[in-house]
């Protein structure tokens, strides 16, 4: 260890003494400033052009309630997008940058911001540095200081390293000079939050499906307009109510509603070990039809273990003991008793290869192991351990380093000896054997001892070493030590992950730099693949986008396990899966995965082992690097889709309903059923309280069963269609019978006014549970499991119960109190709604799945 580094004491101190090592955040919108936002659309622009007539018309009683909604609307609108605002700066710093530093002697990765000037620090490639740097060893080190520069070439840099800026190649190690703003970037900090936020595709298309909407409404509500006004009507009542109609139906709560939902989903998903980046994610990652997994440390545990050990003599061994446990055997094949590594020479040669070409931390305390480092090389040092050959390896202090690159897929070390400088290479098989002098039978031998360790489902590494210095990597004349088989088992849930996708009707692919055989046994066991398919190679890849890109697009759609893959290959096999109409989510931890994840639809970064180029190019983070949390990451998501649609279904229809009441009454020449200050009223104490309830619905129990949607299709589908067109035929001719029958029984308008108004409260009351589900019948759906819709139906009904006895509001409103009676009459009118969407939701499952009565629910165990 080159430095002790900081105590922990020391860090705490200079934390306090030097602030947090931190830029100064983008500004947010404020409260008010969101409040203000609320008044930027053109339909508010309406209104308020409504109250400067009302006020010019000289009708203050309007003017001042229409105001009074429309504050009361911008205040609920920022109430929501606040919320969402807040969730999503919590979620975020779930996702801290780190570095990894040295503290009390050991290796430990800390969140960045504690960094303190005097910190060593070790960078290696993927690491977005955290602080300026003064650099003291490098080793093929390069970095991307285009955050500084603006020019994306990467440079290298023996003496400084700067904040923001990210390692792309080697291994550094440095002292910190410099935290926060007194950083290179720190002075420049405007850098980092140039460019204005864009709107995802997903509000994107609300917006313009908004838009459709709001234009068809106008269309019908200028044909109202003229039909009213032909007939003789005041030229200043026919103004209001057309303004009216036109705010009230149009979805104006929609985007702050889906804003709030997709922040529900976030937070959903962060239970569920997944952090969103982007907030578009959520939906995002529900439409996906293929995960291109990992397959070390997604799809296994990433706790490498030794063993099998098969020399270059044709020796065999086997290694007993399981993780980081130093406790265990090694013996040679058909004895059980352990060896004496000083026998040994050859074995010894090899062990002792494996912890010298080695980067990773290993300390065995009385109470405590301090690891660090990755599972290959931790592996190397545990089986060091068992062999005794740690002090050993103490004694050949390293020359120079050769770090592992996934590019390269090997890693090397010079050290010192008695016998003058020894070089040590651990990696692929096929990286190394080039590097030796080696007869075509001894090739042979070692192809078919890889072969037989790859097909048990080891992870096969070959060593190799000779004497002398290198300047580059370019490694020959070594002698060939032997092989390695290493164990890394599947996650114990990752069969079942794999079957949910199965289920749901998504494509799972295996992508992995690890030797084919290895990949496809494995996948075997997780029956991503039969047992009679094959793997394709990275080589057989290359030979075939030479050949076309549709030759390519054939391969890649025939296989599901891709072995010996170049980082930049994913990127071509995730752009071949888009071209072939897949909606795809790709995992990656390394700097060169950073392409694919960018060109997936949704990239998905590890959160333990990924680096911090990784993490910023995804969209989502696994906390826990889990592929079964993607697995509950993509039923979140179909969760988070389907309640968007039923806060879309509950909005425009009961908007429709509103304008179809009004059509039937200019048709009837009957006065105005409801006056301007009184939809508005009604679009505020229902759609204004339980559109954004919808968003907390829980998944219906099914979302496991149902195939991923196609990713062109439309929000407003032909089921959605019907659903509108059939809600508010019913909910609009129902009150406008009522609106007739009263006036036809004798009642004033006012009367008739009152009693419509309230039968359209309690419509959109029973309407909002309609939309609980789109194919369920709301008698098998659990009434309490959405808790807050209840509590949000009931204030809606006791808000507009409460303003029939309060003067004043009640005068405005032109509202007077019901009796109970009538109150049950018209729920018991209102409940119609109910039986009409029961028989719809009925025929329509019986005409997509004539045997099905009702989706079955499939949760699989938590």
């Amino acid at each position: 260890m080159a430095t002790q580094g900081l105590s922990s004491e020391q860090a705490k101190a200079l934390l306090t003494q030097h602030g947090e090592n931190s830029l100064p955040k983008p500004s947010r919108n404020s409260f008010v400033r969101l409040f203000l936002i609320q008044f930027r659309s053109a339909f508010i622009y309406v209104l308020l052009v409504a109250v400067v007539v009302c006020l010019i018309l000289g009708q203050l009683i309007n003017a001042f309630f229409i105001s009074v909604v429309l504050l009361l609307n911008a205040l609920i609108g920022t109430i929501q997008e606040y919320s969402a605002q807040q969730a999503a700066d919590a979620l975020a710093d779930m996702v801290p940058q780190q570095s990894r530093v040295i503290r009390d002697g050991h290796p430990v990765v800390v969140d960045s911001r504690t960094l303190v000037p005097g910190d060593w620090v070790m960078l290696a490639s993927g690491d977005r540095i955290g602080a300026d740097i003064a650099l003291k060893q490098t080793s093929q080190f390069l970095v991307d200081e285009s955050a500084l520069t603006g020019e994306s070439i990467s440079v290298s840099n023996s003496e400084q390293a700067f904040a923001g800026t990210l390692v792309t190649h080697g291994r550094a190690e440095g002292e910190v000079s410099a935290t926060g703003v007194n950083t290179q970037i720190g002075q420049i900090a405007k850098l980092v939050h140039q460019g204005a936020d864009t709107k995802p595709p997903l509000m994107q298309r609300i917006d313009q499906f908004t838009l459709r909407i709001a234009i068809a409404i106008m269309i019908i509500i200028a044909l109202i307009f003229s039909l009213t006004l032909i007939r003789g009507a005041d030229l200043s009542d026919v103004f209001l109510l057309g303004v009216a109609l036109a705010v009230s139906a149009i979805p104006e709560g929609l985007p702050a509603a889906i804003t709030v939902a997709l922040a529900i989903g976030m937070k959903r998903m962060a239970k569920a070990n997944v952090i969103v980046r982007k907030l578009v994610a959520v939906e995002s990652l529900g439409s996906c039809t293929f995960i291109a997994s990992d397959k070390t440390g997604t799809l296994t545990v990433n706790e490498m273990t030794i063993g099998q050990i098969w020399l270059a003599n044709e020796h065999k061994y086997h290694v007993s003991g399981e993780g980081l446990a130093p406790n265990g055997l090694v013996h040679l094949h058909g004895h059980g008793v352990a060896v004496v590594i000083d026998e040994e020479e050859k074995l010894k040669r090899l062990a002792l290869a494996g912890v010298l070409a080695n980067e990773a931390h290993l300390v065995y305390n009385t109470d405590k192991i301090h690891a660090d480092g990755d599972g290959v090389d931790l592996a190397f040092l545990v089986l060091g351990y068992k062999l005794k050959l740690t002090a050993e390896a103490e004694n050949h202090p390293r020359l120079s380093l050769f770090p592992y690159e996934s590019e390269k897929g090997f890693s090397a070390s010079v050290n010192d000896s008695e016998q003058g400088p020894q070089i040590s290479v651990k990696g692929a098989v096929e990286k190394i054997m080039p590097m030796c002098e080696l007869s075509e039978e001894m090739k042979h031998k070692i192809l078919d001892q890889t072969h037989w360790m790859a097909k048990h489902g080891y992870r096969v590494l070959a060593l190799a070493h000779g004497a002398g210095t290198v300047e580059n990597d370019e490694f020959t004349g070594l002698e060939f030590l032997g092989l390695v088989a290493m164990s890394d088992p599947l996650r114990h849930d990752a069969i079942e992950a794999v079957a949910s996708c199965r289920n749901a009707q998504i494509k799972v692919a295996m992508i992995t730099g690890d030797h084919p055989v290895t990949a496809l046994t494995l996948s075997q066991q997780l029956k991503i693949v039969g047992e009679h398919e094959k793997a394709v190679t990275g080589s057989e890849l290359t030979q075939a986008m030479a050949r076309s890109e549709s030759e390519f697009d054939r391969l890649v759609a025939s296989h599901r396990v891709f072995a010996r893959v170049k980082p930049e290959q994913k990127m071509e096999i995730t752009q071949s899966l888009i071209r072939q109409g897949e909606f795809v989510a790709m995992t990656g931890d390394g700097v060169n995965d950073a392409p694919a994840l960018k060109h997936a639809h949704v990239g998905i970064s590890m959160g333990l082992r990924g680096t911090d180029v990784a993490r910023e190019s995804a969209s989502l983070v696994l906390t826990d690097d889990n592929f079964s949390s993607i697995v509950k990451g993509v039923i979140e998501g179909r969760i988070v889709y389907n309640n968007i649609r039923k806060v879309i279904f509950l909005l425009v229809s009961t908007g429709a309903a509103e304008i179809f009441l009004f059509i039937l009454s200019v048709l009837f020449a009957l006065p105005i059923p409801l006056f301007p200050l009184q939809i508005l009223w009604l679009n505020l104490v229902t759609n204004g309280v339980q559109d954004v309830a919808l968003a907390f619905e829980p998944g219906e129990g099914n979302e496991y069963s149902q195939p991923p949607r196609p990713p062109k299709e439309p929000i407003f589908d032909r089921l959605m269609l019907e659903r509108v067109c059939i809600s508010a035929l019913v909910m609009g001719s129902v009150a406008f019978g009522l609106f007739a029958m009263s006036l036809e029984a004798g009642m004033s308008e006012e009367a008739a006014r009152n009693m419509t108004l309230m039968l359209m409260v309690l419509f959109e009351n029973v309407h909002a549970l309609n939309s609980r589900s789109e194919h369920r019948s709301l008698l098998v759906v659990p009434l309490f499991s959405n808790p807050i819709l209840l509590v949000g139906i009931i204030i809606a009904q006791g808000i507009h119960i409460g303003a029939m006895y309060i003067p004043g509001l009640s005068d405005a409103l032109q509202l007077s109190p019901i009796s109970f009676y009538h109150w049950l009459i018209l729920l018991a009118t209102a409940s119609v709604l109910f039986i009409v969407d029961e028989i719809h939701k009925k025929r329509w499952r019986m005409r997509v799945n004539p045997n099905l009565r009702e989706p079955v629910t499939d949760r699989p165990p938590e």
